[in-house]
């Protein structure tokens, strides 16, 4: 049965059970027996069998309720155009409002998800992510729920619905029983598409499945006839038409609605003719009886067919070729057939009674017939100001013809879509105009294009599609650049690193224009700094440093430089003044993570300088524009990933342990929705065991890393930390030295070549000489003294004092117990709180066993405090065991306050005006013990050492 307009509309027969479940669920969302919820409703079922008529049922007792009704259906001639079910759910619901009201009413996804809604034109610039924008329409919906509840959703024929809105509904779906909504869902299970294969399994009324209908039963098609024509009808003709229709809904409808129409009556002599009445409902019968009703109306029929679901009349009549009120009587005449009725908007649209109707019209239509009816709809389209996406639907069903109107379309659909976050739908618009295909100076930049829509969601066919641009003669050297720089970003990003060098470095070779050389090199350099595997990093490193120390960061490209020369010098262990010198002059006056045309790599390795340097604070700071950005530009897939993942390494050098396991495990949900083994995937594990064996839970991070796979073969691409290094680490917490000294050997084996020697970015020495310690003890003292020199080079105080801390595990006597004190006063004067912590609690544990007691309590009880702080709960029972075995009860520590106590402002703005020691104690009132305390506090709370507290402070000082 239908929904639509119709003389003949009926009440539903045999469908209590599915009514008395939407009762139930709209008792639930209206909270008649106890606190509102929400719930998911699907319906599965073959055509015709009612599932259109049960909704409309649904959406009248919903309304008799109060309820807020959204309504859409898929349609299959608009599956390909991008958001067609989302704009009919929420456009109408905001669409009478003015700019400046849906700006406040979506406030920073206005930009991210207005365009796809149809509410705003998209804007220049870097496209949503097809996550960011989910994420936005989720929040629109909820948003919708929350303000007109209770609200009930109803989506009809949803295997025809596009797939970003089909995707985004059933990833939404789950969500439902949370929310002052109930999602009502009809489909053809057999037609459903993979992207929904969430709606056959949600839990809802029905349990682990959609509720399925039944066809009607003689007894019910019986009552169906009586009511229409007559109660004197009698059994032999019910039967019959049970018999003809198989109890389908529709059919007997439409089939009791012919027997009116003729009337027909309803006698055992009669039925024989019922057959085929029924036949003519369908296929060859259902085209028959359109061509009765004359060429023109047939020629409208098609053209409506062609158009799909709510089709303006007049725009029918253009595509049909006929005249106003020729369109009107054909109108008139394919009502009175039941083929067409009046749209359910209300406004002046047609609308096909069923949509098997409408499929069996559109698969009648010949073949060249169907193909010119698509040309003409796309430019009565185009040409009636719809707009080339409208157009573009109809063009994908044309033949190619050399049309460079056609092709011009085409790339304007692709642009919006793309912009609008729909690289599939952009990607199928600029295949077809390439078929077309586009003129010979065109071709470069829509290969180009294409490769550009393909790169998030294909990035195999990206790289096919860059190389055929690169083959094309182009003479547009911006062309030409833009080819090159995405295709190595498209290799980089698909783990082939050596090939994104490979191609930039030809380019340069062959490029005469400086500054298109120069960008060109920033972006061979940065992608070389992620390689694993590069051959010569060393000399790598002398062309850089060379190029980076004679630019002066007049313009972005070279500002890029600087930035990779500062993490460079990082690696390489150059002093820390050296390198936040460059990290200062690549952040320049503008460092967006955000360019249309660059990657966000470089100004992360940036901001990463600055925590490696020992100023995480001001790393921090980075990170928190960098994140908004992202999530402004709607970039919530891979790129938030990454910076809620390396926030966390930040969080964790700081000593900040749970605030680094929240950002990590948050990074981690975002990698998973990427994909498993991806590079942000590498990220986000890494970082999340490191914080895991930091807070002491081992069984956590080993049960981690087994469910992620996390072991060789490790990643040909640079991960920091390293990846290999971190899971060595997580062997040596279980207790396996062997098996981890094996992996820092190949650790050392990779990147001693690179010249990657700072300790302070992989401490592959110190873990080493940790595995070693008890098999080749001498061995395991020059690493660590190796390591130690390294730290001290670059200077950096975290770096020297965990480079000592760990040297004094391989150390005995009272080596060690100097090689921990000197840590201590390092790590005192450095952000690393967790680093503290540790050296801490084992110069305690030292010299206690030396029987210093005094000294060793007095060192637990502070390593105690500290370990607290940073949420180190591993470390702290280890603490607090030592304390108890020393004859003490060590009174719970508190968390410390984050923001800086009175005496330790007024001793950091001293000492950031350069006050010596004595000055500071005379000032504090105090003695040097105690000033050093309150300046370690400052250290760990601003995050900086004593260098940067003038920076740290600007705000105030």
């Amino acid at each position: 049965m239908t929904q639509h307009t119709s003389r003949f509309r009926r009440a539903l027969f045999e469908r209590e059970a599915e009514l008395a479940t939407v009762d139930e669920a709209l008792d639930q969302l209206l909270g008649t027996d106890g606190a509102p919820t929400g719930a998911l409703l699907a319906f599965a079922a073959p055509a015709g069998l009612g599932k259109t008529t049960l909704l409309a049922e649904v959406r009248r007792r919903a309304h008799a309720h109060g309820c807020t009704v959204l309504s859409a259906r898929g349609g299959e001639q608009e599956q390909g155009s991008a958001f067609h079910v989302a704009r009919q759910l929420i456009q109408p619901q905001l669409a009478d409002r003015t700019e400046a009201e849906l700006r406040t009413t979506l406030g920073s996804w206005y930009t991210i998800v207005g365009p796809a809604l149809g509410l705003c034109a998209p804007q220049h610039g870097a496209p949503p992510d097809p996550q960011g924008l989910r994420d936005g329409l989720d929040w629109v919906l909820t948003h919708l729920a929350v303000q007109r509840a209770p609200m009930v959703l109803v989506f009809d024929d949803a295997h025809w619905a596009d797939p970003e809105s089909l995707g985004w509904l059933a990833a939404f779906a789950p969500r439902t029983e949370h929310l002052p909504l109930l999602l009502v869902v009809a489909y053809r299970p057999d037609e459903l598409p993979p992207d929904a294969d969430t709606f056959r399994s949600l839990p809802g009324r029905s349990g682990q499945r959609a509720l399925g209908l039944e066809p009607l039963s003689p007894e019910a098609v019986g009552a169906l006839v009586r009511q229409t024509v007559g109660p004197d009808a009698d059994d032999a003709f019910c039967q019959e038409a049970w018999s003809v229709t198989e109890g389908n809904p529709f059919e007997a409808v439409e089939l009791v609605a012919k027997v009116h129409d003729r009337k027909l009556a309803p006698t055992g002599s009669s039925a024989p003719l019922l057959r085929d009445l029924a036949a003519a409902q369908r296929g060859s019968g259902l085209v028959a009886r359109l061509e009765r009703l004359g060429p023109s109306t047939v020629r409208f029929a098609w053209a409506c067919a062609v158009l799909g679901i709510a089709i303006p009349q007049d725009l029918a009549a253009r595509v049909a070729g006929l005249g106003t009120e020729e369109a009107a009587d054909a109108t008139d005449r394919l009502r009175d057939a039941r083929i067409l009725s009046g749209a359910t908007t209300g406004d002046d649209r047609l609308e096909f009674v069923h949509p098997l109707i409408a499929t069996a019209l559109y698969r009648a239509i010949p073949d060249a017939v169907r193909v010119a009816l698509h040309g003409q709809a796309a430019t009565a389209v185009a040409d009636g100001g719809l707009g080339a996406t409208a157009a573009a639907r109809h063009l994908l069903e044309t033949h190619p013809e050399g049309d460079d109107r056609v092709v011009a379309l085409l790339r304007e659909a692709a642009r919006e879509n793309l912009r609008a976050g729909a690289p599939d739908a952009a990607r199928r618009q600029l295949a077809r105009a390439l078929r077309e295909p586009p003129s010979f100076d065109d071709r470069a930049a829509v290969l180009f294009e294409l490769g550009c829509a393909s790169l998030l969601t294909e990035p195999a066919t990206t790289v096919n599609h860059l190389r055929a641009a690169l083959a094309e003669p182009v003479e547009n050297p911006a062309l030409r650049q833009g080819i090159v720089i995405r295709l190595a970003q498209v290799l980089a990003h698909s783990d082939r690193l050596a090939e994104a060098s490979e191609t930039l470095g030809h380019e340069i070779r062959h490029t005469t224009d400086p500054r298109t050389r120069l960008r060109l090199q920033s972006e061979q350099f940065m992608w070389d700094a992620f390689r694993a595997d590069e051959p010569d990093s060393p000399a790598r490193s002398r062309r850089l440093a060379r190029l980076a120390d004679r630019l002066t960061g007049r313009d972005l490209t070279e500002r890029y430089v600087i930035g990779l020369r500062a993490w460079d010098a990082t690696l390489r262990g150059e002093p820390a003044e050296t390198v936040l010198h460059h990290a200062q002059r690549a952040l320049g006056t503008e460092f967006s993570w955000a360019y249309a045309d660059r990657g966000f790599e470089v100004p992360v390795l940036t901001a990463l300088t600055h925590m490696y340097a020992d100023r995480p604070g001001r790393a921090e700071e980075l990170f928190a524009a960098g994140t908004a950005e992202f999530e402004r530009q709607g970039w919530r897939g891979a790129h938030l990933s990454f910076a809620n993942s390396l926030l966390a390494y930040i969080r964790y050098r700081r000593g900040r342990l749970v605030d680094a396991e929240e950002y990590g495990r948050a990074g981690l949900r975002l990698a998973e929705r990427v994909g498993p083994g991806t590079p942000v995937m590498w990220y986000a594990v890494t970082i999340l065991i490191e914080v895991l064996l930091a807070r002491g839970r081992l069984d956590e991070a080993r049960e981690l890393a087994a469910r992620h796979s996390f072991g060789a073969p490790f990643p040909a691409a640079v991960v920091f930390p390293d990846s290999q290094t971190v899971h060595a680490e997580l062997l040596l917490a279980a207790g396996d030295r062997t098996a981890a000294a094996a992996e820092l050997e190949a650790v050392g084996r990779r990147l001693t070549p690179r010249g990657i020697q700072n300790p302070s970015w992989c401490p592959w020495q110190l873990h080493l000489a940790r595995a070693l310690a008890d098999r080749e003890p001498d061995r395991a003292a020059e690493l660590a003294a190796e390591a130690v020199r390294r730290a001290r080079g670059f200077g950096a105080p975290s770096a020297v004092g965990q480079a000592l801390r760990m040297a004094a595990e391989v150390t005995t006597g009272t080596d060690r117990v100097k090689l921990l004190e000197e840590a201590v006063q390092w790590l005192a004067a450095s952000p690393a709180g967790y680093e503290l912590a540790c050296a801490q609690v084992a110069l305690g544990a030292e010299l206690r066993s030396t029987g210093q007691d005094p000294g060793a309590v007095r060192l637990l009880a502070e390593g105690l405090e500290t370990a607290v702080e940073c949420g180190a709960d591993g470390l702290a029972d280890q603490a607090r065991a030592a304390l108890t075995a020393a004859g003490q009860s060590p009174l719970p520590a508190a968390r410390a306050v984050p923001e800086l106590t009175v005496r330790e402002d007024r001793a950091a703005r001293l000492a950031a005006r350069g006050a010596t020691t004595a000055e500071l104690t005379a000032a504090l009132d105090t003695d040097e013990a105690t000033v050093a305390r309150l300046l370690s506090g400052v250290y760990r709370k601003l995050g900086t050492d004593r260098a940067g507290l003038a920076e740290a402070l600007h705000d105030t000082l």
